[in-house]
């Protein structure tokens, strides 16, 4: 069922305190029973901690972000978004009171859906112990036909006012469907400009052709899992990780590094994986770090000893870096909302956001110079003074507008060109780098190969933290961006979707779902059983892992 609203604005619900010094008043969910609590964000002794109680199990403190310093820093770009205008379910007669329990998306919701995903599969090769999802043995098989997916991809385009332009396919491993291809097809025939395959890249290892036929098809991103630069932080795919490389570097495809961050597993490794991700730098576009979400249950000693949160993160970066990159280079994510807002005044069209929550990630990107320096961009960039710029500027516009004189704009074009350019450091800036020409070409001539031309010269260092039952946040929810499309036409917020999965992705995928036999009939020549089985010395022994582990430090 599709609702649709004429209205342009956020949620009718506005929690008190977004945005706001702490203490301020969200809700949350007990991690036993799962029931809607009233809970509080509040700081102690120099971090920041959600508190609530439930009637049947207690109270629950949980760490939130373990510097009040930087927290407050974030949260200096909080941003409310215009919202969607289509929905897939009513908000709750008491006012949104019910969420997360009816999500799809419904008028509750802040955002628009900016990164959209569909899980394919939920067949795995690996087993994978902090995994969000994967079908264990005797699970029912969830892989939607193609006809299903196609609608799942009609579904998100029919979003307003701003469609997806960016689709990841994950799940389980999707690799394994023989049909991967077709689908990434399916997604381009759709109108999606950006489409991410989430893989842990064995396969494309095993089978280097393979990263050249879904390059033809259409994938723009592979999104491959990373958890650390030795086989002992990351025995998922550690040995295979350099032949992957290859094949997507031969085959003109940007990789994402994704490691799942967890204290005392690999948070040591923070410094050399940014390392490793510089080395490669002409195939890997990014690092994008996900401190651990601790899914089902887990005793309050073992959370304190593995969880991290973003601020620790920046901290360990910047120590481990030997200060190279600093914990203030790095932003949270809606400060781009003075963007948005500019192109909005000037063109008076909706325009693509990233409003989440302040709390949910952070990033920042790196050059490197002539001398192979690293050099945060805010080194040489004063952002926050480009944002207070961006921000008046699109004031002043639609004032012009707003009396008519819409001609004016250009004045204040004029005017930004120069302020643009008072933001940078020449003499820090790489000389390769015309920065001010590439910001303004994408500004105001929405030349925005120009700035695809930036991803390439540079590397984006990003975190995201998705959450789990014990530090759940309802506001978080309610301005994700990172959504589920699901075979039953609803459009589910990530936090939503794999922290009550009975609810959501287990629930639903099992409507969808073949029996391990059924789906054995149906694909008689593939083993649903199969695991993957590497030949360590082998791969240890090529010559490209040599070289790909034998790396540049540039954080001497």
């Amino acid at each position: 069922m599709v609702i649709s609203s004429k209205r342009k604005a956020i949620s009718s619900r506005v929690f008190s305190g977004y945005g706001g010094k702490l203490p301020y008043s969200t809700r949350s969910l007990c991690p036993e029973c799962k029931r809607v609590l009233e809970a509080k964000v509040y700081s102690k002794k120099g971090k920041v901690y959600l508190k609530r109680k439930c009637p049947s199990h207690g109270v629950f403190d949980e760490i939130y972000w373990e510097s009040v310093v930087e927290f407050d820093r974030a949260r200096k770009y909080a941003h409310n978004s215009v919202g969607i205008s289509r929905f897939n379910v009513c908000a709750t007669e008491n006012n949104g009171s019910n969420c997360p329990y009816d999500c799809g998306l419904c008028t509750n919701h802040h955002n628009h859906t900016a990164l959209a995903n569909i899980a394919v599969t939920n067949r795995c090769d690996l087993a994978c112990w902090y995994c969000f999802f994967y079908a264990k043995e005797g699970d029912p098989i969830y892989e939607p036909s193609l006809e299903k997916i196609d609608e799942m991809l009609i579904n998100l385009r029919a979003m307003k006012p701003v469609p997806p332009n960016a689709i990841q396919f994950t799940g389980g491993e999707p690799t394994l469907r023989k049909d991967i291809v077709e689908i990434i097809r399916l997604a381009k025939k759709r109108g999606f400009d950006h489409i991410q395959l989430n893989t842990h890249a064995i396969n494309i290892a095993l089978n280097p052709k393979l990263a050249l036929r879904l390059k033809n098809a259409g994938v723009t991103t592979i999104y491959m899992s990373f958890d650390g630069t030795t086989s002992q932080t990351n025995p998922k795919n550690h040995y295979e990780v350099p032949r992957a490389l290859d094949a997507l570097r031969k085959a003109k495809i940007g990789v994402v590094l994704v490691p799942t961050l967890i204290k005392v597993i690999n948070d040591h490794e923070l410094g050399s994986i940014i390392n490793f991700a510089l080395n490669n730098i002409d195939v890997v576009r990014g690092v994008n770090f996900q401190p651990v979400s601790f899914v089902g249950r887990m005793p309050k000693s073992l959370r304190e000893k593995e969880r991290i949160t973003i601020p620790r993160a920046t901290e360990l970066i910047e120590k481990q870096s030997k200060r190279a990159i600093m914990q203030r280079d790095f932003f949270s994510v809606p400060c781009v909302s003075s963007i948005t807002e500019f192109i909005e005044s000037i063109t008076s069209r909706e325009q693509y956001t990233m409003n989440i929550h302040f709390a949910c990630g952070e990033a920042t990107y790196l050059f490197l110079d002539d001398n192979n320096k690293v050099i945060p961009l805010p080194e040489f960039f004063d952002a926050e003074r480009f944002f207070g710029y961006l921000q008046n500027h699109s004031k002043v516009i639609s004032s012009w507008k707003e009396r008519g004189l819409s001609q004016m704009k250009y004045l204040e074009l004029a005017k930004l060109l120069f302020e643009i350019n008072s933001c940078i450091d020449r003499k820090k800036m790489p000389k390769s780098l015309d920065l001010g020409k590439l910001l303004y070409d994408a500004l105001v001539l929405h030349d925005y190969k120009t700035l695809g031309k930036f991803h390439y010269k540079t590397l984006f260092i990003g975190m995201m933290h998705f959450m789990d039952l014990y530090n759940y946040d309802q506001q978080r929810v309610e301005r994700c961006d990172i959504h589920y499309a699901l075979p039953d036409g609803r459009i589910v917020p990530f936090c939503a979707f794999n922290v009550i999965p009975e609810l959501y992705r287990d629930k639903v995928q099992k409507q969808y779902s073949l029996s391990w036999q059924d789906w054995s009939k149906i694909n008689p020549k593939e083993d649903v059983f199969y695991k993957y089985k590497r030949d360590a010395k082998k791969l240890a022994g090529e010559n490209i892992y040599k070289k790909v582990y034998s790396e540049n430090n540039y954080f001497k």
